[in-house]
């Protein structure tokens, strides 16, 4: 399997001229320049100076993560194949089809292929368009073809450096969503310092580079920071319509780069309906941004050749109205998210259950609940206690306006009271809160998806911590309430929690730069060689999802199936596939796999023998338990499990016997993996 090794010794504080400045900043702003024109010099000045910042730390951030991928893989120093091996699992997949792009005589040929695919999936031909969100490779390998950098820049190297890039982007995204809720550019610095140092929390780029959601997140964190800026009241109309442009272009690019976006987009809808319903939001600007949303959505369902899983998506049905989603959902018979829904409701005690897809998905670290180790790290920074800080002042402010607006809403003069009242929470604030909530209970529900609350914490913890109106609240509450104190109190904190960050990280980063090590895989590497060498360029090949990936990557070979899990069908066919690893007959299996036009099989000692998950959760048990049979090993089994009739496929396959002779032929073996030739015979 894949190792790391030792490398061996060889060869503006303001953003904008509608941000209704504070009476404390103004009275600050009038002692430094005298005037009207030195003001405007001031913001002007402050303006590109923290524009500048802005442009430098994302770029620094995103040299930062390049060299980090570079030191722990020498990734320019090893072979191709070794590189493409590198991208892990579905990531080789996805990678897949930008160098099938690429190797494509023409264009119209390279879309062809991909319309009317029948090398991911044996004995089938797909819409890989349809299937999967390959725009962004797709875009990129016409703009390689295009540009004038062939000589220049490997292929690889312009994918990467694109997803580099784009994390560029996001850490400015973060930066200015920071600054617009605290009217100071030293809350993005503070925002994108903390990314950097919760790195293994705040995105996993540098190892999962074409992972879909290190294309989506980026445009989300555009989307988030152009929905702050729109929710400011007072906003000039050309200022409006350009906000309104910016949120449709992010969302639509995040709803094309991504299958979950539905989900996470309805959550986003889930937070307007909430503020909406609440008067704190006005319902206008709540009605625009879901009409976004809707527009953005059936656009990639257009584009996608009208995905039904698109259609039928809850967020459509949440904006459209519950009655024609349903009716929607009857007529298309959606299945393509029927897994997901199974695990929701295994994962929440809603039923036990023995579906094989649930189980598969229960299993994994990712989908489990956030470790609590997580919070210690985010404690190191202290981010951590900022966020819990700001977020607890922020909830009871928040608390007191929602009651105020609920108790209130039949007298005419609410909005006036509420507007000389000494406690208010802005629009824009009040989204990023319920924003910030909502995605945090998804975090600790899901592992997987804490990439996207640990950023957006980054943003507002940083953003109370430079909010005039959070110290005001605070000192007024302790009778300490004076507009310098408000002055230090939000200039100060940030910049000696930067200071302690640097103290404490600089080295620690620095020592990771200077660490260099090598990408070591040599069994798999030593089977992909000889796949290329000693196959048909047709043939089709089974085995587990994450390892057939790199197969369709590095030799272009036929799968019976891959890691892009969201198609009924296909789980069925991995369900399938996956026998090898069940108590079946070798007749059994044999029949399974060629019904698939399986030339052949490659068996993994890790899967077949793994120790990595609790019993219960190794593969084999949930094939067991989902053949009825009963498991491996010391424990307890349901009293309807039955003992197998038949031994493990995968382990009595290697023992030569003549009913697995019959129907397979060892023609490769490693340390790793081994591989079978099926017979053709009946």
């Amino acid at each position: 399997m894949m190792s790391i090794r030792q490398r061996r010794e060889i060869r503006a504080t303001e953003v904008s001229e509608d941000f209704p400045a504070q009476e404390e900043n103004v009275k600050l702003e009038n002692k430094l320049p005298s005037g009207c024109t030195s003001r405007r010099l001031w913001k002007i000045l402050s303006l590109t100076i923290g524009g500048t910042i802005a442009l430098c730390i994302g770029l620094l951030t995103s040299v930062y993560l390049a060299t980090l991928h570079e030191n722990d893989l020498w990734f320019s120093n090893i072979k191709e194949v070794e590189r493409e091996i590198s991208f892990r699992t579905e990531c080789g997949l996805y990678y897949s089809y930008y160098k099938q792009m690429l190797q494509a005589p023409t264009l119209v040929q390279g879309f062809h292929g991909l319309i009317y695919d029948n090398k991911t999936e044996s004995m089938k031909t797909i819409n890989l368009l349809q299937r999967m969100n390959i725009y962004q490779e797709v875009f990129l390998s016409i703009l390689y073809r295009v540009l004038p950098i062939q000589k220049y820049l490997e292929p690889v190297y312009f994918y990467i450096y694109t997803l580099f890039g784009l994390q560029a982007i996001y850490v400015t995204a973060l930066y200015i969503t920071s600054w617009l809720l605290s009217g100071t550019w030293l809350s993005g610095l503070l925002a994108a310092f903390w990314y950097v140092t919760n790195r293994i929390d705040t995105t996993r780029v540098e190892f999962t580079i074409p992972l879909r959601e290190n294309w989506a997140l980026p445009f989300f964190a555009i989307q988030i920071a152009a929905i702050t800026y729109f929710l400011r009241p007072n906003l000039q109309p050309l200022s409006e319509r350009l906000t309104l442009l910016a949120i449709f272009i992010s969302t639509f690019l995040f709803s094309l780069t991504w299958q979950f976006n539905q989900f996470m987009m309805l959550m986003q809808a889930l937070v307007l309906f909430t503020l909406d319903s609440l008067d704190m939001l006005p319902a206008v600007k709540a009605t625009w941004l879901y009409g976004i949303q809707i527009t953005s959505l059936l656009l990639v369902c257009i584009l996608q050749f009208f995905n039904s899983m698109i259609l039928g998506s809850l967020l459509i049905s949440f904006n459209l109205s519950v009655f024609i989603a349903r009716k929607l959902q009857k007529i298309l018979n959606l299945k393509s998210d029927e897994h997901i829904f199974k695990f929701l409701k295994a994962k929440f005690g809603l039923g036990a259950t023995r579906d094989f897809d649930a189980n598969l998905y229960l299993c994994e670290e990712a989908f489990g609940l956030l470790p609590f180790n997580t919070f210690g790290r985010l404690s190191d920074t202290l981010l951590f206690y900022a966020y819990i800080f700001v977020l607890s002042i922020t909830v009871i402010v928040a608390f007191v306006v929602a009651f105020h607006n609920l108790s209130d809403s039949t007298n005419q003069q609410s909005v006036g009271k509420m507007e000389k009242g000494t406690v208010d929470l802005k629009p824009e604030t009040a989204y990023n809160l319920i924003h910030t909530i909502l995605f945090g209970f998804l975090a600790l529900s899901t592992m997987r998806m804490k990439y996207l609350w640990t950023s957006h914490m980054c943003v507002f913890a940083s953003f109370g911590l430079c909010s005039p109106e959070i110290w005001e609240l605070l000192l007024k509450s302790v009778h300490l309430y004076n507009p310098k104190r408000i002055c230090i109190m939000r200039y100060s904190v940030p910049i000696l929690i930067l200071l302690y960050l640097c103290y404490k990280f600089w080295p620690g980063m620095m020592d990771e730069l200077s660490e260099l090590r090598e990408f070591y895989d040599p069994d798999t590497v030593e089977l992909m060689n000889w796949i290329n060498s000693n196959t048909p360029r047709k043939a089709v090949f089974a085995g587990s999802m994450q390892l057939l990936a790199g197969v369709k990557l590095c030799t272009g070979r036929t799968l019976t199936n891959h890691p892009h899990y969201e198609d009924s069908s296909l789980r069925e066919r991995t369900r399938a596939v996956y026998q090898i690893y069940a108590k079946r007959a070798p007749e059994e299996v044999h029949a399974l796999l060629r019904s698939f036009g399986t030339d052949y099989v490659i068996l993994e000692d890790s899967i077949c023998y793994e120790r990595r998950h609790r019993r219960g959760c190794r593969l084999r048990d949930l094939l067991d338990i989902a053949n009825g049979h009963m498991m491996d090993g010391p424990g307890e089994n349901d009293p309807d499990l039955k003992p197998a009739d038949h031994p493990r496929f995968c382990e009595e396959i290697k023992r030569n016997l003549p009913p697995y002779v019959a129907y397979f032929t060892r023609v490769f073996q490693n340390k790793t993996f081994h591989v079978y030739k099926l017979s053709r015979n009946k």
